[in-house]
């Protein structure tokens, strides 16, 4: 089973015009209400051309941990740029009727296809981003999560330390992912625009590591804006919404 896909409903909200989510089975997606293995699809809908997804809080929600300053940025110049990128660059191929995922699952590790592939998910990455923050985010997991992450890493808290190790350690710019890989959870973390979904594994939540994430607000002080979002805006709930 191909589970590159698996990650298809996670956004469709955000990502996709109305008409691209008008059923499970356009998603690909098992019935199963305990959520099945995700099933790929032949036939997924035109969503050509994308649009830049609103943010699911205000700019202003995350405060003092993340400006509203480096959010209108962070949304409105660099995520929309991606946004309007993808769209030039997809005028006239193959991929001009493609969803988001489609795309990037059919660009990835080919050389010729870099601008797209690097557009595409960086717009998908960047969603999903979003999501993964609240500002009523930190604090416990909810109680299918904890005893995920309890089993994987043993605890809680050294599930955010392999977190900020890996986002620490990302050297450049990238992401740090909390993913999950069949039964269990992992951390791994991703260069540039790279996604983890390429590699089998199922996003659940991720850290944004580009500079332009909190040098507005933190400049070279990478580690306080990485501890202080996992303490304080990191989104459980989501990453619990995502789970197989």
């Amino acid at each position: 089973m191909n589970r590159k896909l698996t990650f298809l409903a996670v956004l469709c909200p955000l990502l996709f015009s109305s008409s691209s989510c008008t059923n499970r089975e356009a998603l690909g997606r098992s019935d199963d209400p305990k959520g099945g293995k995700a099933k790929t699809n032949d036939k997924l809908e035109s969503v050509s051309p994308h649009v830049l997804p609103p943010l699911p809080f205000k700019e202003d929600a995350l405060e003092p941990v993340i400006s509203a300053k480096t959010i209108s940025f962070h949304h409105g110049k660099h995520q929309k740029g991606y946004v309007d990128n993808l769209n030039k660059l997809v005028v006239g191929t193959d991929f001009a009727g493609m969803p988001l995922e489609k795309i990037i699952t059919e660009t990835a590790g080919k050389v010729d296809k870099t601008a797209i592939f690097n557009n595409a998910a960086q717009a998908w990455n960047h969603a999903f981003y979003w999501r993964s923050l609240s500002p009523k985010g930190g604090g416990e997991p909810p109680a299918a999560l904890k005893q995920k992450i309890e089993a994987s890493f043993g605890s809680l808290d050294a599930c955010k330390k392999e977190l900020a190790t890996a986002a620490m350690g990302q050297f450049g710019s990238g992401w740090a992912w909390l993913v999950q890989d069949g039964d269990k959870l992992k951390v791994v973390k991703t260069g540039n625009a790279d996604v983890p979904m390429t590699a089998g594994l199922k996003p659940l939540l991720v850290l944004d590591v580009w500079e332009h994430a909190y040098y507005l607000d933190y400049q070279n002080r990478r580690v306080d804006y990485v501890n202080t979002v996992l303490d304080k805006l990191i989104n459980w709930a989501f990453a619990a919404e995502n789970l197989d």
